[in-house]
């Protein structure tokens, strides 16, 4: 029996696939990288301690500007990417954090540590805005494609502490960041040289409503969330740069491996609970989700300001996965 050339797929359609899948392969990568580059300095500022004799509050104020510009060049970087090229973004996304890491490892004082950790958070600042939107995209599952990619930018937090605390101690404070800065660098390079260009996958956006609803209760509706997303997005940035600090505070006479290890299971935790409420999402109404998720988070928070040595890590866990879960449902 043969097969009609009609129900084999053409070679063009193969290598379209084969195209959407190293993109997509990329853009997970890439958020992997996001999220890690970012925590690598609430780690190795407990090392910092030593080297420069400062408090922990002093030298983590450092890093102020680049968390700030890791929100706030969102914006620029998501308007060239619509407006020159995406695929050119993601180049400069790698190249730019692997160059500011590597000006951070070679930083002969705080403040040019300061001005290159500035650089590594507006660097980083592209990924959100332009890769999210290259893996929507690229997508021809878009659900279980977004939930990858998540879980891929969740274990680039997780992973962020452990890497860290191990490369210090391998090799210096420096050691920590120029290492991550080289994989960056040979990333761009490979994504310049593998990446399918632009173009082959774009699709015209619908006019047409998801929800039709009035202007009154569009208007409610995105100020209710701007108030959830600014509301969430301080606990868990407040908690994902503290977590090492907290770790090292709490629990007496542990190495900063231990910490690093410490910090990564509980990130773990909420890498988990955010596969779990994904599925729960299907089942059940999100704004009942999400409300039992907020009591959650606020009763962990609560938890984990009293709880002490092996308790303080359940009260961390709970509180992330809490976290971590109301993402999802956002």
């Amino acid at each position: 029996m043969t097969v009609s050339a009609a129900a084999a797929p053409s070679a063009s359609a193969v290598a379209d696939l084969a195209d959407r899948r190293l993109s997509i392969a990329f853009i997970n990568w890439a958020h992997a990288i996001d999220h890690f580059v970012i925590l690598i300095y609430p780690t190795v500022v407990i090392a910092l301690q030593a080297v420069y004799g400062d408090s922990y509050s002093t030298l983590l104020y450092i890093a102020t500007a680049s968390f700030v510009a890791f929100g706030l060049f969102s914006l620029p970087a998501g308007w060239l990417g619509d407006h020159w090229s995406r695929r050119n973004m993601m180049t400069v996304f790698f190249f730019g954090v692997g160059i500011s890491l590597i000006a951070v490892a070679l930083s002969p004082s705080l403040y040019v540590l300061g001005f290159a950790l500035f650089a590594l958070g507006l660097f980083a600042a592209i990924y959100h805005p332009v890769g999210t939107a290259m893996i929507v995209e690229a997508a021809t599952q878009r659900g279980r494609t977004l939930a990858f990619n998540g879980v891929c930018g969740n274990l680039g937090v997780a992973l962020a502490a452990a890497i860290t605390a191990a490369l210090t101690a391998l090799l210096s404070w420096r050691g920590a960041f120029f290492v991550p800065g080289v994989i960056c660098i040979v990333t761009g390079f490979a994504y310049l040289w593998l990446a399918p260009k632009e173009g082959r996958h774009a699709a015209a956006r619908s006019s047409s409503p998801d929800v039709p609803m009035s202007t009154a209760l569009a208007a409610v509706i995105f100020g209710l969330f701007l108030v959830v997303a600014v509301s969430a997005g301080l606990v868990f940035n407040t908690i994902s740069v503290a977590l090492p600090k907290i770790v090292d505070e709490r629990i007496s006479g542990i190495s900063l491996i231990e910490v690093g290890g410490l910090t990564t299971a509980v990130f773990l935790c909420g890498a988990v609970a955010q596969l779990t409420v994904g599925r729960l999402v299907e089942r059940f109404q999100p704004h009942i989700l999400f409300a039992i998720l907020a009591i959650m988070q606020f009763s962990g928070v609560v938890w984990s300001a009293y709880a002490s040595g092996a308790t303080l890590l359940f009260a961390l866990a709970f509180t992330m996965a809490a976290i971590y879960g109301q993402i999802t449902v956002n």
